[in-house]
């Protein structure tokens, strides 16, 4: 088991636009979104390689890169390449004789795919850069290599109700899929749960060899989306070549009680809940865990600072998580997550809320069940989160009553 990642090499699909993340991703991918406080979303994906002891890494690029790119040039550079470690950026580039970008997640892999045939890797693992989780990506190589299937599916059990937004399948007594429908609208429960289906988590791995073929194959398809969920893996499936690998098995986490945490941070309401999530006693996702660390990259700052201990403005924070060269002066913080760099004035509350890098928060202000964006500057005395009306009109705000604030829409409110 221990040799197998050393056989592997991980293709991390971070080109996804992530529209459901409103302006969150209006200039930066969603895998570049910044996460509890310190991280990137791919940070999980990627840490989760090394620390599975595979350290050959492609990632797949499109929209709006940069600011992901400089993420992984300054965090993700220290592997050794003459030991033939290696996080290799991979942007799409149209070819010559075609006129796309990648047309969807196969398509992506398959025009690296002489990239790919150099490194000579036996597995090829395919994961999404936009999900939080902690997994042994080892223990997976190791059932899909006894398990005889060329194609294995990371597998994770959902509430029905979920089910639109994953692909969900059937599973025989062998664990080999019998049926894999993406995103139904009507599916039948998984059989050991009534009320739960068994749904994709969107990691693969194969055998390289037949990845390769199949890409080819599909390639030719004049009818396919080229796509995993919605075309290479039904027709893997149709022909009993797929198995499934449950999450359970590989999830890591030190609380044995505790369920597989795994997120698709696909809306503004899931992002927003699981950075909350972040700052309950004991997390259901340990990132403190210094056996299997989240790596990153994060700028030389001061530590976080609270002043003013008087009766009418004390700085503190409880229940919070609150990063390096924050200020909380004669201000209140409970149940949020506080980014690097973030001032919040005296006199204001901050209540279960999310504040990206940079965010300066005047004096009076009140905040509440929000997201603000990096770089804002909310004026003295702002309310957000008390009035849901007020807030719809000024920002975005989600059915379940979280407001998303950004600089440009500060900068178009009548002063």
């Amino acid at each position: 088991m221990l040799q197998l990642p050393r056989r592997a090499l991980a293709l991390v699909l971070a080109g996804g636009r992530g529209t459901r993340l409103k302006d969150l991703t209006a200039a930066r991918a969603k895998p570049a979104v910044p996460f509890g406080g310190k991280f990137r979303i791919i940070d999980f994906a990627l840490s989760n390689c090394i620390n599975s002891g595979i350290r050959r890494v492609g990632v797949i690029t499109q929209y709006k890169s940069h600011s992901l790119l400089r993420h992984l040039q300054h965090g993700w550079a220290f592997l050794r390449a003459e030991a033939n470690e290696f996080i290799e950026m991979l942007p799409a580039q149209q070819r010559s004789g075609e006129e796309w970008w990648y047309r969807g997640t196969a398509d992506a892999v398959s025009q690296n795919i002489d990239i790919l045939r150099e490194h000579g890797a036996d597995y090829i693992l395919v994961l999404a850069g936009d999900h939080i989780y902690k997994m042994d990506y080892a223990s997976m190589l190791a059932e899909h290599r006894s398990s005889g299937a060329p194609c294995t599916v990371a597998t994770i059990e959902v509430p029905s109700a979920e089910a639109r937004a994953f692909g969900v399948m059937k599973v025989d007594a062998n664990n080999r899929i019998t049926a894999f429908v993406e995103k139904p609208d009507d599916p039948e429960p998984w059989r050991s749960s009534p009320g739960r289906v068994l749904a994709s988590m969107g990691i693969y791995v194969f055998d390289a060899a037949f990845l390769f073929a199949e890409l080819e194959r599909d390639m030719g398809a004049a009818d396919s989306t080229h796509d995993f969920g919605r075309d290479l893996i039904p027709a893997i499936v149709a022909r009993g070549l797929a198995g499934t690998h449950a999450f359970a098995r590989s999830c890591v986490t030190r609380d044995s009680t505790a369920g597989p945490y795994w997120r698709d941070l696909g809306t503004v309401d899931a992002y927003w809940a699981a950075n909350i999530d972040l700052t309950a006693a004991s997390p259901a996702l340990d990132i403190y865990d210094s056996q299997w660390p989240i790596w990153t990259w994060q700028e030389q700052l001061p530590p976080a600072k609270f002043v003013f201990d008087r009766d009418d403005r004390r700085g503190m924070a409880v229940d919070s998580i609150v990063a390096n060269g924050c200020i909380v002066s004669g201000a209140r913080v409970s149940r949020s997550v506080l980014f690097p760099q973030v001032r919040v004035n005296s006199w204001s509350q901050v209540r279960n809320s999310v504040v990206l890098p940079g965010v300066d928060i005047g004096r009076h202000a009140r905040v509440s069940n929000a997201i603000i964006d990096r770089g804002c500057r909310l004026p003295e005395g702002m309310v957000i989160g008390e009035d849901p009306e007020a807030d719809r009109l000024r920002f975005h705000r989600t059915s379940t009553g979280v407001s998303l604030v950004t600089q440009p829409m500060l900068e178009r409110l009548p002063s």
